[in-house]
């Protein structure tokens, strides 16, 4: 069963999810020119690398580039590698206020992605790392092309998609990456660029 979510913005007071998880769908908080500029800013100042995974016992290096974060140095464990958090720069915390405004959470920590177009994607996995704060927030912000988002649950197999604008922000928490999976499926008709900025609460008693 799949259930899809392009037509018009729901409302971040509506939970996208149909049981086992709660996510919120603001559309862009962003006007598309703020957006805009600030991908350009950011693919400039941020310190962009390949994402490395471990895959069948070798450490492979990815064409999408991540970034990662934090209010200190936290290290971060996933797909089999560490990162240690890079200190805020100046708009990537102007980022922050503006979500934890927005969306009444607290972050202390965001992981950014850069897919250079359609063909680069994130296959199915939950976020359910140690360090994180379990049941915590996460939030997404989009910035650049429009791209599918995808829910399945890990039991019913049932899936939710959503269309990501320039700009917007989606927020997930409660029990949602203990019961669903989240992907970013690869497309052909996107050309362009996509910046992701993933806003995380690091469990501090787990550093």
């Amino acid at each position: 069963m799949q259930s899809s979510l392009f037509e018009g913005n729901p409302g971040p007071e509506k939970n996208l999810l149909p049981y086992d998880g709660v996510v919120n769908y603001f559309g862009p908080i962003y006007p598309k020119n703020e957006a805009d500029e600030l991908s350009k800013i950011l693919l400039k100042e941020i310190q962009w690398q390949n994402d490395k995974a471990l895959v069948f016992g070798k450490i492979i290096e990815t064409k999408r580039m991540v970034a990662w974060y934090a209010d200190d140095r936290f290290p971060y464990r996933y797909s089999g590698t560490t990162k240690v958090a890079l200190p805020w720069t100046k708009n990537l915390l102007a980022i922050k206020n503006h979500v934890q405004e927005v969306s009444g959470e607290t972050f202390n920590s965001c992981l950014l992605n850069l897919y250079h177009n359609g063909s680069e994607g994130m296959a199915w996995h939950s976020d359910g790392e140690k360090e994180l704060r379990k049941e915590g927030a996460i939030a997404s912000i989009s910035l650049g092309a429009e791209r599918k988002f995808s829910f399945k649950h890990k039991k019913s197999k049932q899936r939710i998609d959503v269309f990501l604008e320039n700009g917007s922000l989606l927020i997930m928490k409660g029990t949602t990456q203990e019961y669903w999976l989240h992907r970013l499926p690869p497309t052909k008709k996107v050309n362009d660029y996509r910046i992701n900025l993933t806003f995380r609460q690091i469990n501090l008693s787990n550093n």
